[in-house]
């Protein structure tokens, strides 16, 4: 006669001793993971907490924020599951992004694994042991992220809570500087040259004005300063200088883009300009309310009508996802006046 085994159900782990959170999320959003980090802290104080980072972002994480271990990873690179061996059996794993990343997980042996509900297409939803659900009300993303965490103490983010990384020397600007932030990964998030040329005149008052954009932008830069009046740093500092740089402003103006996440994290008094992107998702929400940051936009543009986050339908979520070749202009950044972004900067 056979016997039978009676196993215990599955369940969350209560206190787990070493956790891996897994994506491959854009700058912008791999810097709003800090809410998620935050709370898993301050959940699980003595865990072990590896996070995969895409190897360009790994200068940012040499101060060990929230202590959290950062692995590099891209799932392009053929030695990828190698630089996350450190995680391999942890007892809980997180997926804020892709829900496909469930199945590294499942590689690496986690004990359970959590992801956002309601994936696309429907089998990302099969490897998880839990799904959780979207908030029904507008919040801002890096709440939605420490939701996988879990229920737990309601943290905010304060002015040294990530630290600061070591930088290379470069040349930063010898007095009160404000830096203008004018490039976007999407031309349609780009504000109109002649008003960044305008801020920067109005500015220049009371600041060193400084512009900064990233690689293969300069084109920016001298269509807004065609005299090149400004000095200009288009795309010549890494992620270390560049939080230097933003860190030691008396003020920055930035489009949505990761700059302006990375912002936050060096408490630098921001104003950001939303057009195709949410104010709602990618501001300060609960998390940073505290951050001296400023959002400008147009409330309810009519084309600001997608509704999707992660590939996922969400009923309160409005932004704009269209490429070049389906909007001929950023009529939605032309609606942001000049006196709108120095109201903003008056604060």
């Amino acid at each position: 006669m056979l016997s039978s085994v009676h196993r215990a159900p599955r369940a969350r782990p209560r206190e787990p001793r070493s956790i891996l959170v897994l994506h491959e999320l854009l700058l912008g959003d791999t810097l709003m993971l800090a809410a998620l980090f935050a709370r898993l802290r301050a959940r699980y104080p003595h865990a072990r907490i590896h996070a995969a980072v895409r190897p360009e972002y790994l200068p940012l994480f040499s101060g060990r924020p929230y202590g959290v271990e950062p692995l590099p990873y891209t799932e392009r690179a053929a030695d990828a599951l190698a630089h996350l061996q450190a995680a391999k059996g942890a007892e809980l794993a997180l997926i804020p992004g892709d829900s496909r990343d469930a199945l590294i997980a499942r590689g690496l042996e986690a004990g359970w694994v959590v992801a956002f509900s309601n994936a696309r297409p429907a089998w990302k939803n099969w490897v998880p042991d839990e799904l959780v659900d979207f908030p029904p009300e507008s919040t801002g993303l890096a709440d939605i992220f420490a939701s996988l965490a879990g229920p737990g103490p309601a943290v905010r983010y304060r002015p040294g809570d990530w630290p600061a990384p070591a930088p290379a020397s470069f040349e930063a600007p010898p007095k009160r500087y404000a830096v203008l932030h004018i490039g976007a990964r999407s031309p349609l998030r780009y504000w109109p040259a002649s008003r960044w040329g305008a801020l920067a005149q109005r500015l220049s008052q009371d600041y060193e004005v400084v512009w900064s954009t990233g690689p293969r932008e300069r084109q920016l830069v001298d269509e807004a300063d065609p005299s090149g009046r400004y000095r200009a740093y288009a795309g010549t500092l890494d992620l270390a200088q560049l939080w230097h740089l933003v860190a030691g402003a008396g003020l920055l103006v930035t489009l949505d883009t990761g700059v302006a996440h990375l912002a936050k994290l060096a408490w630098t008094r921001t104003v950001c300009l939303f057009g195709p992107g949410s104010a709602v998702l990618f501001g300060r929400g609960e998390f940073f309310r505290d951050a001296p940051f400023t959002e400008v936009t147009v409330s309810d543009f009519p084309c600001r009508d997608r509704r999707q986050l992660f590939k996922r339908e969400v009923a309160w979520v409005r932004h704009c996802a269209r490429t070049p070749e389906e909007c001929e202009r950023p009529r939605c950044m032309e609606a942001i006046g000049l006196d709108d972004v120095l109201r903003a900067a008056a604060q």
